[in-house]
């Protein structure tokens, strides 16, 4: 049984700016910047989908730094990041100075247009939206708009990596959303949530929204953005990962599309 009532207000982006500034969540993704860098399968599709290294890319979601740095320490120079969390945008601005990389991080929101005037100064010539950052904004509408605001500000052609959770990767999954599905239809699901496909929980690392789609519905998004798909795959079809991997994420897929 949900511990919430039906007068609970449903989850926004303001809920998910607060919990990603949590202190225990700063923490938790300061760390895994500092230390855990990029996993196998993340660095694999980042050199095969960006080959030029002196592309001009853009970090959606940037978090703590974590990729950011990756990508740096790659050799990817000419990059520019953003997050909506002011204190994640602290931490990856405090990781760059510490390792004397020169990266603007921006205080941005991926949802809203002033994205778009923010970035107009030349196109970018390809966009990461990396660990399921696109799926921790509530509505699908607002996810949208995300792609919307990235294609708008990469040249046509760039490429587009990012993952998602996918709700079918599994025979335990799948039996969960079966479950998840018959809650919704009786309408006994967590009352906070906005869409079928919506998770709420806490954990040691704090408290986190997560939507997990299915595979049509991000082609369906990917199409009505200004994206065409090119691949897609699980993280175990891709690499054999780490424990600390592992333990930091669950299962994921891979989506990479190129701005049409």
């Amino acid at each position: 049984m949900h511990s919430v009532t039906h007068s609970s207000p449903k989850i926004t982006s303001a809920t998910v700016r607060d919990d990603f500034n949590d202190p225990v969540a700063v923490i938790h993704y300061a760390r895994a910047a500092h230390s855990l860098g990029l996993w196998k399968s993340e660095r694999l599709l980042i050199e095969r989908v960006f080959t030029d290294p002196t592309a001009r890319l853009i970090e959606a979601g940037c978090g703590a730094g974590r990729v950011t740095m990756g990508l740096w320490e790659l050799g990817y120079r000419n990059l520019t990041a953003f997050d909506f969390a002011e204190e994640l945008v602290d931490q990856a601005r405090a990781l760059c100075d510490e390792r004397s990389a020169p990266i603007p991080i921006h205080h941005a929101d991926a949802t809203h247009p002033s994205l778009c005037h923010l970035l107009s100064d030349k196109p970018f010539d390809g966009a990461l939206f990396m660990f399921n950052g696109l799926m921790q904004i509530p509505g699908r509408a607002n996810r949208r708009a995300a792609l919307q605001n990235l294609a708008e500000v990469c040249r046509p052609g760039a490429p587009l990596l990012f993952t998602t959770h996918d709700r079918d990767h599994s025979r335990v999954e799948r039996a969960s959303w079966k479950l998840e599905t018959l809650r919704w239809e009786k309408g006994e699901q967590d009352p906070r949530l906005v869409e079928f496909g919506d998770r709420y929980f806490e954990d040691d690392v704090g408290r986190t929204f997560m939507h997990l789609p299915n595979r049509t519905e991000i082609l369906e998004d990917l199409a009505a953005t200004g994206w065409t798909h090119d691949f897609d795959s699980l993280r175990r079809d891709l690499a054999r990962e780490s424990r600390s991997v592992v333990d930091f994420s669950d299962e994921c897929r891979f989506w990479a599309a190129r701005r049409s």
